[in-house]
């Protein structure tokens, strides 16, 4: 199964992809029911989750009811138990919407919800994130998770995310993690897609990020915490979540 799921991956375009996935879930939902994992998205529960990864692809990570995966997990239970996200009202800007976030968030009537990405059917704004269509100091609260790494110019494209946060607001910007690299390694040369996948962990990333990912932000102008919520958990909520021990959530806030 794994060597099928690189082969969709990397042959589907991804808009395809998402579209295709709304008839699949349900069937993939009904076939995987059980009680060993749970997806605290929607709190369903199967007896396994699938396995999902460019490269490589992880066993027991993609929920067959949301099609979460782990980061996507962890940054629903830090929103639900650690903040007022799910009853303030606020208003966001989420980047690339994810499937298993979108008809959520959109339906949380407290929110002024407004989605962006250049090719994702799920934007409401088609936009480059390197130059926004949005007037400086507006979000209260900004998405970006698995997005920068994709972007050649990283700094501009923080920086517009730095811009168009509020005072005092708050941006999540999550990004594949290999922690046991301090420092982030790009190269433009690397144009191949095949390449790209080998190097990258993903045919159209263009870096991988190191543990100076978040002192870069910090040098855009953003106070970051570096919060590493399954810490907070035991090894039981971790294994029932299918959550990846010791993810940082790059939780960042406008001064």
């Amino acid at each position: 199964m794994k060597k099928v799921f690189k082969f969709i991956l990397n042959t589907i375009p991804r808009p395809i992809l998402i579209r295709f996935s709304y008839l699949i879930r349900p069937v993939l939902a009904l076939i995987l029911r059980g009680k060993k994992y749970t997806d605290p998205i929607d709190g369903k529960s199967f007896s396994k989750f699938l396995p999902y990864g460019y490269e490589n692809p992880r066993e027991n990570v993609l929920s067959p009811s949301t099609l979460s995966l782990e980061r996507h997990r962890l940054l629903w239970l830090y929103l639900k138990n650690e903040t007022d996200f799910f009853s303030a009202p606020a208003k966001v800007l989420h980047f690339a919407p994810e499937q298993a976030f979108y008809k959520k968030f959109k339906g949380l009537h407290h929110l002024d919800y407004t989605t962006t990405d250049l090719h994702s059917p799920l934007a409401d704004v088609k936009a480059d994130i390197c130059e926004l269509p949005f007037s400086d100091n507006t979000y209260d609260i900004i998405f970006c998770n698995h997005v920068l790494e994709h972007i050649p110019d990283d700094t501009k494209a923080m920086k517009e995310l730095y811009r168009v946060l509020k005072s005092g607001g708050m941006a999540i910007l999550q990004i594949p993690q290999d922690l046991s690299r301090e420092t982030t390694f790009e190269d433009d040369s690397i144009t191949d897609p095949v390449e790209r996948a080998k190097i990258f962990g993903q045919y159209d990333h263009v870096r991988v990020y190191g543990r100076d990912y978040f002192d870069k932000l910090r040098s855009i102008g953003f106070k970051v915490d570096e919060i590493d919520y399954t810490k907070t958990m035991d090894k039981k909520e971790i294994s029932g979540y299918c959550l990846a021990p010791g993810e940082i959530l790059p939780v960042c806030y406008k001064h």
